[in-house]
């Protein structure tokens, strides 16, 4: 498996950590105790960090689906190196890692930049490829 595949498993966590962080946080900023029965309605009543947590889960979630396709995309065509592809993988992970965590942290416009990186990471994996 190539190093752009593990950074598809990688990508396809990230909801899942993020999401995580806004439920152990949540008791702690008026979310009260997590209720599993309605997780959606629990993380609905989320604020502060942990309501960005959750924000970010959600654009995990968004993110996700073309990333992969980029990757798999690429490797099919094969016009790419797998080295640049593997890079543009690893872009992406890292990006997006940043991201979350200055997502949580409130820095909106230093999170942006960031999320332009990835979102350009997985723009080049497709365009690279034609």
């Amino acid at each position: 498996m190539t190093l752009a595949y593990w950074c598809v498993l990688i990508s396809m966590f990230m909801p899942i950590v993020w999401v995580g962080f806004a439920k152990v946080g949540g008791g702690s900023t008026g979310g009260g105790r997590y209720d599993n029965a309605a997780p959606r309605a629990y993380l609905g009543r989320l604020e502060g960090w942990p309501a960005r947590a959750n924000w970010a889960q959600q654009n995990a979630l968004e993110a996700f689906p073309p990333f992969a396709a980029g990757v798999i995309i690429a490797h099919q065509v094969g016009q790419l190196a797998q080295g640049t592809i593997d890079l543009l993988a690893v872009t992406f992970v890292v990006a997006r890692i940043i991201y979350g965590v200055l997502y949580m942290l409130d820095m909106a416009t230093l999170r942006s930049l960031v999320w332009f990186v990835g979102l350009i990471s997985t723009v080049l994996l497709f365009v690279l490829s034609a």
